[in-house]
């Protein structure tokens, strides 16, 4: 699987230095199911991807939408196994450890940018 390096250019931050691509339907199917939980730095970007479920999965994350202008559309901090989100006018959906967006200070309205 592909991987590129996540920021968030208003921010100043790196969201992830290691996110792997999923931009085929097995890849989205799969997700993150039976993976072990993600490191500070690592993650997932479903491409496309308009909601996620957590239905199967032993850990929280926290889950950031992003349109085609790459903007940030909404955010789910520490989202809980078995949860799920809302739909969302979204391209892309970017999956990262819980409390990676605290700690980045990552807003619906920021803008990302991935090499």
């Amino acid at each position: 699987m592909r991987r590129v390096s996540i920021a968030n250019d208003t921010r100043g931050s790196v969201l992830g230095a290691s996110v792997a691509v999923a931009d085929r339907w097995w890849l989205r199917l799969r997700g993150l199911l039976g993976r072990p939980p993600l490191a500070p730095g690592e993650g997932l970007l479903l491409d496309p991807c308009r909601a996620v479920h957590m239905l199967g999965m032993s850990y929280p994350l926290d889950v950031v939408f992003v349109d085609d202008g790459r903007t940030v559309v909404a955010t789910y901090h520490g989202l809980a196994p078995r949860a799920r989100t809302g739909w969302h006018a979204a391209r892309y959906a970017l999956e990262l450890p819980a409390g990676t967006l605290r700690d980045t200070g990552t807003h619906a309205g920021d803008t990302l940018r991935w090499t």
